[in-house]
């Protein structure tokens, strides 16, 4: 069973804006030659790689809800120039929609067990996906969806 983690999406207001930012980072690693793949990098490192790189993803708060998850690709340790020991988490260029769970606030990251993650847009059927965002968000909020 693969395990997860969550995460605070800092400075996204939106599933687009974090898009937006996954696709420049995915056209910048293309114009160096690089895999098209975004960096996130964290100064925890988690304990559970093998777990994480099992089919694990990176599932993002935003506005104090799940609504996105990223493929992780890759984990990679370094230390940067200041000797402080950081972790590279390698995503993948597609940012998943999921469906909405509310979530409080909480520093850094969290392990997430497959039994926790909230259900890929997609899989839940014809018309939910192609419901404009803020009414799929308030149809949550009163319990409907």
């Amino acid at each position: 069973m693969a395990l997860h983690l969550i995460k605070l999406c800092v400075g996204a207001d939106s599933i687009d804006d974090l898009r937006e930012w996954v696709a420049e980072r995915s056209l910048r690693a293309i114009a160096a030659g690089l895999e098209p793949h975004s960096v996130h990098t964290t100064r925890m490192v988690p304990k559970r790689m093998e777990e994480l790189l099992d089919g694990g993803s990176l599932y993002w708060v935003i506005k104090g809800q799940v609504q996105a998850r990223q493929r992780l690709l890759g984990i990679e340790t370094f230390t940067d120039d200041e000797g402080i020991s950081r972790c590279r988490l390698m995503l993948g260029p597609e940012v998943i929609e999921t469906a909405v769970q509310p979530k409080r606030p909480f520093q850094g990251w969290r392990y997430y067990t497959q039994d926790d993650v909230p259900a890929d847009l997609a899989s839940l059927g014809t018309g939910i996906a192609e419901m404009p965002a803020d009414l799929r968000r308030e149809l949550t909020e009163l319990g409907l969806l």
